[in-house]
């Protein structure tokens, strides 16, 4: 590791020796810190332009220069960091997201729980066979023990019963 001391020479050390020195492994250390690529490549410009503006007061024969490099950009990514996390904060419209009601449902369940039990036994045998167990009309003619067409007629009395219930106030 090459230490530039400024305080020897009396001159600022040179931007594109610094560069070449150190951008690569100051690019690898705030790409640690930051996520985004391009923002690690913001802050290692910004870090080189700051040692190029203060070259001459910097204290270079105390401190390694990749030290210093490294300890500006870390806090130039935790200053970014910061901003975006504030234009999140205030620029991000807040979004009113309406939340399904679940009242509806209970409603509407109840509702056809109760229109269910106006029904004849047999014909809300069939409909809880064909409709809540899945079954066809033969199978459920084998679970009740009854021909087909049965099933079919109490099927289709049973519908007619609820739409005329349901209709009604």
């Amino acid at each position: 590791m090459t230490t530039h001391t400024c305080a020897a020479t009396g001159r600022r050390p040179a931007l594109d020796q610094l560069m070449s020195e150190h951008a690569g492994p100051l690019l690898t250390f705030v790409r640690t810190l930051v996520a985004d690529h391009h923002l690690a490549e913001d802050i290692v410009q910004e870090t080189f332009i700051q040692a190029w503006q203060h070259g001459n007061r910097l204290p270079f024969s105390e401190v390694p220069i990749r030290d210093w490099l490294m300890a500006v950009a870390r806090g130039l990514a935790v200053t970014s960091l910061r901003e975006v996390a504030v234009g999140r904060e205030t620029t991000e419209p807040e979004v009113d997201v309406a939340q399904p009601d679940h009242a509806d449902a209970a409603v509407a369940t109840a509702e056809a729980i109760m229109l269910l039990r106006r029904l004849p036994n047999e014909h809300r045998a069939v409909l809880l066979h064909t409709y809540l167990a899945g079954r066809t009309t033969y199978q459920t003619a084998r679970v009740l023990g009854v021909p087909v067409r049965t099933v079919r007629s109490r099927h289709h009395d049973a519908l007619s019963t609820l739409r005329t219930s349901s209709a009604r106030p």
